[in-house]
């Protein structure tokens, strides 16, 4: 018991999917290179990913100690990234005078002849780096990132103080006014964006012991909200056919017109890129797809949105305009937290009760069928076979004359009498 308790100990926590996901991209390892080191086959590690699925038992545990490893050696990259940092101002300052003294002692060079301009094309660069290289885009992830440290310490230290009730709703008053109108954005229809961000939230609470302990609450109910409104199903509801008419709004028309014109897999990217401004990574791992797909869904909503809207074919300008469009857009208020949560604790009764009521019909028709099936076997009769030999049955032979007579003899007797019974002697 005890040997077991400790190598239970031992074992280091599994990370969230995206973190999975994160941690093996951020290593620069294909799916298929963790599936041969764990020993199981890339749709599993897939699924782990996606949080389809979750290893049990010793791949866990090598799955665990693989991720740690990962993180354990990013950890270490970083600290020496900081420690060249800390390190090169000094190295400057000091290089500086030396440098100074040695360009007084030598004398300059001739200037170098200008090269000669070069007629080869220059080489089409992937998307992919084209969009990772993109210094706002860096800039804006430490920023993000920053900030984002700063908040979870904060939130880790107010929750801690903080009842379940009380986090969901401080999550709710936080998240749900933007989350509302990046959905509008995303669907153009009120009414859908509404709801997608209350059903959003209904299975947050329903689901509230694995949300609050997320790396990003927020980012989860927004990926339940995004999928819920992207549902192709919604296209068979007559309210949710069109999209909602322009509310009086004259900013930003032009350019949520040009956003509803797109495929929703590249609206959403775009949104999620240059309007909340994530990384390539994370973008990615909330549209689950990889990297590379997510950077060509991004150039191609830009061209898109470029060949509508030209003032807009900067990539700087086209992320400003849509960032000030998710904070200025008008979206229709949603329900209040107390009001969500009663929702979602009825909505939760109510598939439950309606679990058990199926369960309880299925158990009472199979109950049903095992008391009135038959207890043994009772075998069909056998299908009837032709004998041979039997004359066929004739039928009424015809009456001969002295036959007639008889019968015209007695329909003239009476039909009742002793004469009919007693017969008399000649």
């Amino acid at each position: 018991m005890t040997q077991s308790t400790t190598r239970t100990s031992s074992v280091p926590p599994l990370p969230p999917p995206k973190e999975r996901r994160r941690l093996r991209e951020a290593k620069a390892m294909t799916e298929k290179q963790v599936a041969e080191a764990l020993g199981v086959t890339q749709a599993t590690v897939r699924s782990w990913e996606t949080g389809r699925t979750s290893p049990q038992g010793r791949r866990r545990e090598a799955y665990a100690r693989l991720l740690e490893g990962y993180a354990a050696e990013l950890d270490e990259k970083k600290r020496a990234k900081r420690k060249r940092r800390s390190k090169s101002p000094e190295t400057a300052a000091t290089a500086r005078p030396v440098a100074k003294t040695e360009a007084a002692s030598t004398p300059a060079p001739a200037p170098a002849p200008a090269p000669a301009p070069s007629r080869k094309k220059p080489l089409n660069r992937r998307p992919v780096r084209t969009v990772q290289a993109d210094s706002r885009s860096r800039q804006n992830a430490q920023r993000r990132k920053e900030k984002a440290a700063a908040l979870a310490g904060a939130a880790a230290a107010e929750a801690a103080k903080l009842t379940p009730a009380q986090a969901f709703d401080e999550l709710y008053a936080y998240a749900s006014p933007a989350l509302v109108r990046q959905t509008y954005l995303l669907t153009g229809r009120r009414t859908l964006a509404q709801e997608s961000v209350e059903r959003a939230f209904h299975l947050a609470w329903h689901r509230w012991p694995e949300v609050a302990v997320d790396r990003d609450p927020a980012g989860w109910v927004r990926g339940a909200a995004y999928d819920y409104a992207t549902s192709p199903w919604h296209r068979f509801r007559r309210a949710h056919r069109h999209p909602d008419p322009p509310n009086g709004e004259r900013a930003g028309r032009a350019l949520r017109k040009a956003l509803l014109d797109l495929p929703p897999v590249y609206r959403r990217t775009l949104l999620l890129y240059d309007g909340l401004g994530l990384d390539l990574p994370e973008t990615a791992a909330e549209t689950e797809a990889t990297t590379p797909a997510a950077a060509n869904r991004l150039l191609h909503a830009r061209e898109a949105v470029a060949e509508r809207l030209p003032d807009l074919a900067d990539a700087h300008v086209l992320h400003e305009r849509l960032r000030e469009l998710t904070e200025t857009v008008s979206a229709p208020a949603v329900a209040s937290a107390p009001a969500v949560r009663v929702s979602s604790e009825r909505r939760a009764k109510f598939w439950t009760r309606a679990a058990i009521a199926v369960t309880v019909l299925i158990i009472g028709a199979t109950a049903f069928t095992v008391v009135t099936a038959p207890r043994q076997y009772e075998p069909t009769p056998a299908p009837g076979q032709r004998v041979g030999g039997v004359p066929a049955p004739m039928g009424p032979q015809k009456l001969s004359r002295q036959d007639l007579n008889l019968r015209a003899k007695l329909r003239d007797v009476p039909m009742n009498g002793p004469e009919r019974l007693v017969p008399r002697i000649p």
